[in-house]
């Protein structure tokens, strides 16, 4: 059975000594501190400079580090602390994803060319600054966020800190990076297929798929046909839900505006003796697919856990049905919209060309059952959660896969291969409801790996009073990369 904490003789790799000299404070414990003024935003911020500066040859988070512009930001922090002035994030760095517009900045998206810089911050952007956040850079995303590696001809590889020789996954593997590693407490990620839960689950973080709509992707009134949100990356589900608190809230031109949540009042919360699903059925792909000993195995302890905690688990699958006949003419009309936009489409990748041809294909008709379909997906999923409040199940069938794995393989190799080492994510894009990624252990070799906790609609409070409570009991912040021995 897959160990709690990473085997003996781990990697090596990791914030470490080549990283800072020092692990690093969380999101909460940062924020407390300024609040206190034991530190200033300036010396974190440096400190977090020093950090990335020192990890990206070899891990390759940042696509751009805003140097000059973060330490003005951290002063400026520093004066309004020093007036009196508190907000919940005021002078703490984070990182926010390629896929986000910070002024000043390209937003290239993973793709080779000359980007303008952006002239407004996108809402989500906006809401961390009106908390008080100071951008120190944006993260590596795969080509237009659409693999599960963080690879591209752009920028060459982003690597997994608890050893670079595997991916952190994606598409947002340079925020999985960056926080797994150290370098920032907790960064901004989007997920369209699992793009936050699987770099989450593959780099030992929490990471929160909200509800569509709870933090906006404006200038988006909705991101690849609904199946992409913003998320949260962190190493604690305090420090998640203190992110997500701050990044959440509509634009007034949001097509999806669900209701207001405290997630930090959620993860302070017990959670009452829940109903939960343990699934490993996969969804009907037409593609030859398995779930990994290890993982199963992984995820199985973490069922062992709950119900250790009170809670009563049963196996049982959701009804999918055809779902995934609505994914694809969303995810490639989604590919075919951004890709409109790029400067040079010479410089796109050959996997990139074919999904923009699909799109093209799919993008009337069937893009118009696809979204009509969605209501009765709902319902024919969500029946479960008459009889349960959470489904569990792997975050992905695999452990992480190495650099380069996929490198050079046509369109319909790449898919196939995707879909074989992560199944499970996506059915909850098309539906738009939450799941949080929990570390669910280490395989024998020390590599991450985690389950996916799966609600309805409006589900977060339920979904991270729950992690939080496991979370308390298996301890995962105290592993780093770079650690090793058994718990």
């Amino acid at each position: 059975m897959p160990a709690a904490g990473p085997a003996a003789g781990g990697s090596g790799y990791g914030y470490g000594p080549g990283y800072g000299p020092e692990r690093p404070a969380g999101l909460v414990e940062m924020a407390a501190a300024l609040t206190e003024g034991s530190v200033s935003a300036r010396e974190l911020t440096e400190r977090a400079l020093l950090r990335i500066e020192a990890a990206q040859p070899e891990l390759n988070a940042f696509r751009s580090v805003r140097a000059e512009a973060a330490l003005a930001e951290a002063d400026a922090a520093d004066r309004r602390l020093a007036a009196g002035e508190r907000l919940p994030l005021l002078g703490v760095p984070l990182a926010v994803k390629d896929d986000m517009d910070v002024t000043g900045e390209p937003t290239s998206f993973g793709c080779a060319g000359n980007f303008p810089a952006k002239t407004a911050d996108s809402e989500a952007v906006r809401r961390l600054r009106a908390a008080g956040a100071v951008i120190v850079g944006k993260t590596q995303t795969p080509e237009l966020g659409q693999w599960p590696f963080t690879e591209g001809g752009a920028f060459g590889a982003t690597r997994n800190p608890w050893n670079p020789a595997y991916t952190p996954g994606g598409s947002s593997g340079g925020s999985a990076a960056a926080v797994a590693a150290g370098l920032v407490p907790a960064a901004l990620g989007s997920d369209g297929a699992g793009s936050v839960r699987i770099p989450a689950a593959w780099t030992h973080l929490i990471g929160v798929k909200p509800q569509r709509g709870r933090i906006s992707t404006w200038p988006e009134p909705e991101s690849f046909h609904g199946l992409t949100v913003n998320g949260v990356l962190a190493r604690t589900v305090a420090d998640a839900a203190l992110l997500l608190d701050a990044a959440s809230g509509p634009h007034p031109e949001d097509l999806h505006r669900p209701g207001r949540i405290s997630a930090v009042e959620a993860a302070r919360r017990t959670p009452r003796r829940l109903r939960i699903a343990l699934s490993f059925a996969m969804p009907f792909t037409a593609t030859p697919k398995s779930l990994d000993p290890e993982v199963r195995s992984a995820v199985e302890r973490l069922a062992g856990r709950l119900e250790s905690l009170g809670h009563e688990v049963v196996p049982q699958d959701p009804r999918y049905g055809p779902i995934g006949l609505t994914f694809v003419p969303r995810a490639t009309s989604g590919v075919r919209d951004w890709a409109s936009r790029v400067p040079d489409p010479g410089l796109l990748d050959p996997r990139t060309h074919e999904a923009v041809r699909t799109g093209r294909i799919l993008g009337g008709l069937p893009l118009r059952a696809a979204r009509r379909a969605e209501s009765v997906l709902r319902r024919r999923v969500g029946e479960i959660f008459g009889r349960f409040d959470v489904v569990l199940t792997p975050t992905t069938a695999t452990p992480p896969l190495r650099v380069g794995a996929l490198s050079g393989l046509g369109a319909m190799a790449t898919d196939r291969a995707m879909i074989t080492a992560c199944p499970y994510a996506w059915t909850w894009n098309v539906l738009g409801w939450p799941g949080v990624n929990v570390p669910a252990g280490f395989t024998q070799d020390g590599l991450p790996v985690g389950a996916q906790l799966l609600g309805p609609g409006d589900s977060e409070p339920t979904l991270l009073s729950l992690a939080a409570q496991v979370e308390s009991a298996e301890r995962w912040s105290a592993w780093w990369p770079g650690d090793s021995g058994g718990r």
